[in-house]
């Protein structure tokens, strides 16, 4: 299984690319490729720019990498109770390439914040988006307060409720 994670976050420092990358590394007998979504970036979507630079190669080779996927592992955080800009622009110029962007595969969809919220509203927002654009998805998880939950030191989960339950999401995908 070719197994596809990344974090809807440009943060160097992102708490959900570690929760998407330790996800990820629960998966027995996947081929996994992380990505980042700062090797995407284009100007901020428009018709106008569209119209000027037609479809940008950055939206392109996201699509295609997608395509593929038999699986994706989207982890995502929350700005101000919704997408980042970044996910936003990303997800914005690839939809315009196929609105089926994510062509029926099978998803876990997390979120993590500092915060006792877990990034609730956008992974809400995602989850209940996703059919709209061919997401399959099979689970989804918040994760809150990653830092008391998530050990830094050995990059895994500490809490064997919210393990267990991640565990169970992953399960889904096979």
């Amino acid at each position: 299984m070719k197994v596809l994670a990344f974090a809807a976050s440009s943060s160097s420092k992102s708490i959900n690319k570690q929760l998407a990358v330790y996800a990820a590394s629960l998966i027995d007998n996947a081929e996994v490729e992380i990505i980042d979504i700062n090797d995407y970036e284009m100007p901020i979507f428009s018709q106008d720019r569209e119209e000027q630079l037609g479809q940008p190669l950055q939206a392109k080779n996201f699509f295609d990498k997608i395509t593929e996927a038999d699986a994706i592992i989207i982890s995502f955080a929350e700005h101000n109770g919704s997408y980042t800009a970044a996910y936003k622009n990303l997800f914005d110029w690839t939809s315009r390439i196929e609105q089926k962007l994510f062509q029926n595969t099978a998803m876990v969809l997390l979120a993590t914040s500092p915060g006792p919220g877990g990034a609730a509203n956008v992974l809400a927002a995602a989850t209940g988006s996703a059919p709209y654009f061919a997401g399959d998805v099979k689970a989804n998880l918040s994760i809150p307060s990653f830092y008391d939950n998530f050990d830094m030191e050995k990059q895994q989960l500490r809490n064997p409720e919210l393990l267990s339950e991640l565990k169970e999401a992953l399960a889904k995908l096979n």
